[in-house]
Parts: structure tokens; C-alpha cells; sequence
């Protein structure tokens, strides 16, 4: 499970250039790694690289992604009360497209932050379409709904 998130998450990181630069991206593949160890060692073992590891991996990444974008809006908010500096809007849209949209959602309205931008919350439905129609995509592909 170790060896198939983390080849995963190394692929993701070489292949997208901004990932590369996103250190709450970082976080996120700590998260991982350490979620795959804890449930290797301790609940159960899977081969590496076959569907039951897989569906772990979406269902870890969903969890963790969504829990790294609050932190993002978190720090983010805290960094703007400071006048230091910010999260860029790229780098909250990245964790948004990587399936943290419902983090990012619950951060604007527990935070009440980036809700009045409408550049950014144009964007931020955008990403959610996105998202919505490659899960579509993905889903006709493997012939789970036609």
C-alpha cells in the first residue's frame, strides 16, 4: 500500500509542475504516505498496485485533500489578518481541482474567507465543473454509467 500511494503521488508530483511548488501538496502526500503506513501495519495489508489499494488511494486522497485545502484557507485567512504573505489563489485552486473542492467550501463559510471575490469564486465553480465532468468522463470510460 506504501509503494502504490507513494508511486502515485510521486508520479502526480513530477508530471504537474505546480504541484512541485505547493507545499500544502507536501502535506498532503505526508498525509498519505503516513495514512498507507498506519493501515499497512496496523489494519490490514494489500498488494501493492492492485483495485482494492486503488480504491484506498481515492478514498485517502479525498479525506486528506479536503482537510489540507481547510488548512490552506486556514492559513490563508490567518495570513491575510497578519499582513503577511498569502496563499496564492493558484495554489488554493489546485488543491480545489484535486478534489478539495468540499474543504475549500466548508473553509469559505467557517473562515468567511475568499466569499466575495468574484474572480475567485468564479473560478472556484469552475473548478468544481471541472472536476464533475472528468468524474463523468472517467466513470463513461470504464463503462460504470453510459
Amino acid at each position: 500500500m506504501i509503494l502504490t500511494f507513494t508511486a502515485i503521488l510521486t508520479a502526480l508530483l513530477l508530471l504537474i509542475r505546480p504541484l512541485q511548488k505547493n507545499p500544502f501538496f507536501v502535506l498532503h502526500f505526508a498525509f498519505m504516505v503516513g495514512a498507507a503506513w498506519y493501515t499497512q501495519n496496523y489494519l490490514f495489508k494489500t498488494a501493492p498496485f492492485v483495485y482494492k489499494t486503488f480504491l484506498w488511494f481515492v478514498v485517502y486522497h479525498l479525506v486528506s485533500i479536503n482537510l489540507v485545502t481547510i488548512i490552506a484557507y486556514g492559513a490563508d485567512k490567518r495570513a491575510a489578518k497578519n499582513h503577511r504573505w498569502r496563499v496564492s489563489e493558484f495554489e488554493l485552486h489546485t488543491l480545489e481541482f484535486l478534489g478539495g473542492w468540499i474543504g475549500a467550501f466548508i473553509a469559505q463559510k467557517l473562515f468567511r474567507h475568499k466569499t466575495k471575490k468574484k474572480s475567485f469564486r468564479v473560478m472556484f465553480w469552475l473548478m468544481l465543473f471541472l472536476q464533475i465532468a472528468l468524474v463523468y468522463y472517467i466513470l463513461t470510460f470504464l463503462n460504470i454509467i453510459k
